[in-house]
C-alpha cells in the first residue's frame, strides 16, 4: 500500500496524539498486508502506557527478545508457537514511555547465521542482512519508525547498511539485555533501527538521555582501507571527499590490520561462549538446530587457552583504540564490505562491524549517497566507550553534510 503517514521517528515525536493515532492505523495496515518482504513473525498489538515521550509510536522487536503474550520463537521451527511469558527490560521501558509494540520481527535462527525469510525492501532479490533481518526491513519499508535488534558481530549495523536505514549499537552494557536470548554474553548488545540519524537522536532524547554538540572538525578514517568491494570503497572515498569539501579534516589511521585481528578474536569469543550457552539445547535437539549445531560442535573444541588469548588480544586493541580516540574522537569506517548480496542464502559478511562489537564501543551506520538505482551502502561511525551522545550528534551532522 502507498505510505501516507510519517516514516521518520522525528515526525512522530512532533505529531499530536490525534495524528499519531491516524499514523498508527496506517502502520498496522502496512504490517498486516506485508506479503512480499516477510519482515514479521507475528503482528499483535501490545500497547504501552497512555502517556509518555513515545506515546502511540509503534515499534517492532526482534524475535529473540522476550515479549509477554507474544510469539518469542528465536527464529527456529523448533520453537514455533512458543509464547513469551514476560517482557524484556527494553520492552518494559519503551511501553512504559507509551510506545506500542506492533509485533515480532524475523531473525536468523538463534541470532546466528541461518537466514530468515525476510527480503530486502530496496530490492526483493537481495538479503536484508542478519541477524536482525526483519527489524531492518520493517523500518526500511516504512512499516514502523523504530525497531529493536541485537548485535553479536554485525547484526544491527550490517542490515542497516544493506537496507539503507540507520542502525545504532550503543556502548556495551549501556542498555539492559535482560530478557534477550544470549549468543555470546561478552559481545551481545541491544541496538535500534530508525530511518535517519536525526530520528535516532530523537529516540535518544525520548529515552531521557542527553546530547552533546557535534564536533566534525577532525574525523579519522582507515588508510589503507580494509578489504571491501569496489562499490563500497568508491562510496566511502566519495563520502570522505564530500566531508573534506565541507571543511572537515580527515586523519588517516593505520588500523586495517588491527581490525582484521579483532574480527578473528571476536569470532573465537562468539563460538566459545555460544557453544557453551547452547550446549544443553544441542544435547536436546542435535542437528535440528541447523547451523547452530555446527557452531556448538566446533565451539566446544576451542580450548579455554585460545579463548583467553582472544580476550587478551581484544583488551590490548581496546587500549590502542582508546588512545586513538583521544586525538580523533570519531572514526569512520565502511558499515559493510559491500552492498547486500543477491539471494537469501547468506546474510553477508560482518567483518566491518565485529571489531567494534568486540571493543564494546558505540557505533552507528548511516546511509551514504549512492546512485538512484544502486543498492544502499552505509557509513559507520564509531566513538570511545560511553561517548554515545557525541557519536549520535556527529552522525546527524555528517549525514546532513553528505546530503
Amino acid at each position: 500500500m502507498p505510505i501516507t503517514y510519517p516514516v521518520g521517528l522525528s515526525e512522530w515525536v512532533a505529531a499530536s496524539r490525534e495524528e499519531r493515532g491516524r499514523a498508527l492505523a496506517g502502520c498496522i495496515e502496512a504490517v498486516s498486508s506485508d506479503r512480499e518482504i516477510h519482515a514479521w513473525v507475528q503482528c499483535k498489538i501490545a500497547p504501552g502506557k497512555e502517556a509518555g515521550s513515545l506515546f502511540g509510536i509503534p515499534f517492532g522487536a526482534k524475535d529473540i527478545i522476550e515479549t509477554r503474550d507474544l510469539a518469542t520463537e528465536y527464529g527456529s521451527p523448533i520453537y514455533t508457537g512458543r509464547i513469551g511469558v514476560e517482557d524484556a527490560d527494553i520492552i518494559t521501558e519503551l511501553k512504559g514511555r507509551g510506545a506500542v509494540l506492533l509485533g515480532k520481527t524475523q531473525t536468523t535462527a538463534f541470532a546466528y547465521i541461518t537466514p530468515a525469510p525476510t527480503r530486502n525492501p530496496r530490492n526483493l532479490n537481495h538479503t536484508p542482512g542478519g541477524s536482525s533481518s526483519g527489524s531492518a526491513a520493517a523500518v526500511a519499508a516504512g512499516m514502523v519508525p523504530l525497531a529493536l535488534g541485537t548485535q553479536t558481530k554485525g547484526s544491527v549495523l550490517r542490515p542497516a547498511s544493506y537496507c539503507g536505514v540507520t542502525g545504532f549499537k550503543p556502548t556495551f552494557g549501556l542498555i539492559s539485555m535482560r530478557g534477550v536470548l544470549p549468543l555470546a554474553k561478552s559481545l551481545d548488545t541491544l541496538g535500534f533501527f530508525t530511518n535517519t540519524p536525526g530520528d535516532m537522536l530523537s529516540l535518544w532524547h525520548a529515552l531521557d538521555r542527553q546530547s552533546e554538540p557535534a564536533d566534525v572538525s577532525v574525523l579519522g578514517a582507515p588508510d589503507p582501507l580494509p578489504p571491501v568491494e569496489a562499490s563500497m570503497a568508491a562510496a566511502f572515498q566519495k563520502a570522505l571527499d564530500i566531508l573534506r569539501g565541507a571543511g572537515v579534516s580527515i586523519r588517516s589511521l593505520d588500523i586495517a590490520g588491527m581490525l582484521a585481528s579483532l574480527a578473528d578474536a571476536a569470532h573465537i569469543v562468539m563460538c566459545y561462549e555460544g557453544a557453551r550457552f547452547h550446549q544443553h539445547r544441542y544435547e536436546e535437539h542435535g542437528a535440528r538446530l541447523g547451523d547452530l549445531a555446527d557452531m556448538v560442535r566446533s565451539g566446544l573444541q576451542i580450548p579455554t587457552s585460545v579463548y583467553d588469548d582472544a580476550r587478551r588480544s581484544i583488551n590490548v586493541c581496546r587500549q590502542k583504540v582508546s588512545e586513538l580516540y583521544q586525538e580523533t574522537p570519531v572514526i569512520l569506517v565502511p558499515a559493510a564490505t559491500g552492498p547486500a548480496p543477491a539471494g537469501l542464502a547468506s546474510t553477508g559478511d560482518p567483518a566491518m562491524n565485529a571489531p567494534w562489537t568486540a571493543l564494546g564501543t558505540p557505533a552507528i551506520s548511516i546511509p551514504m549517497p549512492v546512485g538512484q538505482h544502486d543498492l544502499p551502502l552505509g557509513l559507520q561511525l564509531t566513538a570511545a566507550h560511553d561517548q554515545d551522545a557525541r557519536l549520535l550528534c556527529t552522525a546527524e551532522r555528517v549525514f546532513e553534510i553528505l546530503r
